[in-house]
């Protein structure tokens, strides 16, 4: 790898290098040039080679079965704590088990001492209950104790040796005294913790062969140091936000009840889901109007079943402000071009759209920045970024769509008002904002109800028409289907759909398996709940 580097100029001042290595341990031996600066070429080599990795440690803990950041020592109080426990739950069991075999060994002692008329008795009987009670009877045994005599064969019965007996039941007597006073002193069991981590250290130990540093050495940039990977992001309604790995979830079939996605309390509520890269930069977009920046590595990674973090701790928002909408896309200004990604279309809860150019959205301070002045009563609810010469789709919570021209709505500063984009009828709101371009003109819609029925429609049975009209059906709703709660364009890149119910459930489908309807339909069961009372919270396209 260095001698690569070497060759392709990544890393100047070495004039010979060799590997030494052997059966000791690694050695490589880095020769400079005469007017070479060592420090340079180490943080060289500490940034583009494995001589430098960063392992982050999780210093979370269950403290009084509360999750709790711990410092070191705390930490390794809770685990010496844990080792007590588990010495002293292994001790009681083993006890419980010595007694139980103490107990049987004491009748089969009794048992050999009067071997012969054991087996009188038992030979005699008309039944295995009938031997029992006479055996209890006549020396005195408990059930437990006459049913292991009971349990054994004549021939082995009666091949029992006395001696072997007593020293079984002499080393049990030992184990039990040992254990008895191992229980009744805390601090012996502490001497048991200790001595069993130091046969693993005696077995593992050996010396360290890197060197750990508290801060990095060198300086590097973040892209250089995280991987670049696709992870699923959710967050509650109530605000807690996680990151997971794509591969945390596993392709199912149609209809099936998935796996619990997020721990949620009752009254919270999966939100939003979205996939993205690691080194994406993130736009959360608020009730208020308020846009917040991220990038996609600062959001914790997170266990599937987890809670996540509170997103108060990543963006600055408001009391009782609210995250609506989460856009990411990449920073490199050739990946944008790419992707036709030039403008942030946003769709307030009233059915008012905005457009303004991305490039407004560049270095957003901590405290955030305004994206749209707001009427009293309405909120931003959704967000989306376009190339400014797309079509746009509205859709609604009761099942109205409405297709036209984004070059009816005009760019502007990111402090002004929008524009009517539908007309909604009495308690209807619009639910998603979709832009259809060349690159997915001939794809299909998503479109997912309330209690999991789902269909794909061809983008083109969306007829288009003037912005602010009432619009077409885009799905039939009805008691048994619920309301609109997705819908969306699914790119060509797409191979499955993942959605995630209210109360955390989560199931992964091939795409090819929701079938192709016309509006005029409702769909067919992508989801079943395992609570009745569970909905559809939300649900994302996942590419190849």
């Amino acid at each position: 790898k260095i001698a690569d580097l070497v060759k392709e100029k990544k890393i100047d001042g070495i004039s010979d290098l060799r590997d030494e290595s052997d059966r000791r341990g690694i050695r490589v031996y880095i020769e400079l040039k005469r007017d070479a600066k060592p420090k340079q070429v180490l943080n060289n080599l500490y940034k583009h080679t494995n001589l430098q990795t960063t392992f982050p440690v999780n210093m979370v803990a269950l403290v009084d079965n509360t999750p709790q950041t711990c410092s070191l020592k705390l930490i390794l109080e809770e685990y010496v704590k844990h080792r007590h426990n588990v010495v002293r739950k292994r001790s009681e069991f083993e006890l419980k088990e010595a007694r139980a075999r103490e107990h049987i060994l004491e009748g089969l002692k009794i048992a050999v001492d009067h071997i012969d008329e054991v087996i009188s008795i038992i030979k005699k009987s008309e039944s295995a209950d009938v031997a029992k009670t006479k055996l209890m009877s006549r020396f005195t045994l408990s059930d437990i104790q006459a049913t292991a005599i009971l349990d054994m064969q004549l021939r082995r019965l009666a091949a029992l040796e006395r001696q072997k007996i007593e020293d079984e039941l002499a080393m049990i007597r030992e184990t039990i005294s040992y254990l008895e006073d191992l229980l009744a002193h805390p601090e012996k069991i502490l001497k048991v913790v200790r001595d069993e981590l130091l046969k693993l250290k005696e077995k593992y130990g050996d010396n360290r062969k890197t060197k750990v540093f508290k801060s990095k050495v060198g300086e590097f940039s973040d892209e250089q140091l995280i991987p670049n990977e696709e992870a699923i992001i959710t967050m509650s309604q109530s605000g807690y936000i996680k990151r997971v790995p794509r591969g945390t979830f596993k392709t199912q079939e149609r209809g099936g009840k998935g796996v619990i996605g997020m721990a949620t309390k009752e009254e919270d509520a999966i939100d939003l889901l979205l996939s993205a890269q690691t080194h994406d930069n993130m736009l959360f977009i608020t009730d208020r109007g308020r846009v917040y920046q991220v990038r996609v590595w600062d959001i914790p990674e997170a266990s599937r079943q987890s809670k996540g973090q509170a997103v108060v701790n990543l963006i600055n928002i408001e009391s009782g402000e609210r995250v609506t909408s989460v856009l990411a896309y990449s920073l490199k200004k050739a990946d944008q071009k790419e992707q036709g990604v030039a403008y942030i279309l946003m769709a307030t809860k009233n059915g008012t759209i905005k457009k303004s150019k991305l490039t407004e959205y560049e270095n957003i301070r901590r405290s955030g920045i305004v994206a749209i002045k707001l009427e009293a009563g309405d909120e931003l609810a959704w967000a989306k970024l376009t190339s400014g010469s797309d079509d746009i789709l509205l859709v609604t919570y009761a099942g109205k769509s409405i297709r036209f021209k984004e070059d009816e709505v005009r760019a502007t500063a990111r402090d002004t008002m929008g524009v009517r984009g539908i007309l909604l009828t009495k308690e209807d709101f619009v639910v998603s904002v979709d832009d259809i371009n060349d690159g997915n003109k001939h794809a299909d819609f998503l479109t997912i109800m309330e209690k999991g029925i789902g269909k794909k429609t061809a983008i083109r049975d969306f007829p288009r028409q003037r912005r602010g009209g009432q619009g077409v059906k885009v799905a039939v709703v009805k008691d048994k289907t619920g309301k609109v709660v997705v819908s969306q364009i699914v790119p060509k890149e797409c191979d499955s759909v993942m959605l995630t119910s209210v109360k955390g459930q989560v199931v992964k489908l091939p795409i090819t398996s929701v079938p192709r309807l016309g509006r005029a339909t409702s769909g067919v069961i992508l989801m079943r709940f395992t609570d009745r009372s569970d909905t559809i919270a939300a649900a994302t396209c996942l590419a190849k």
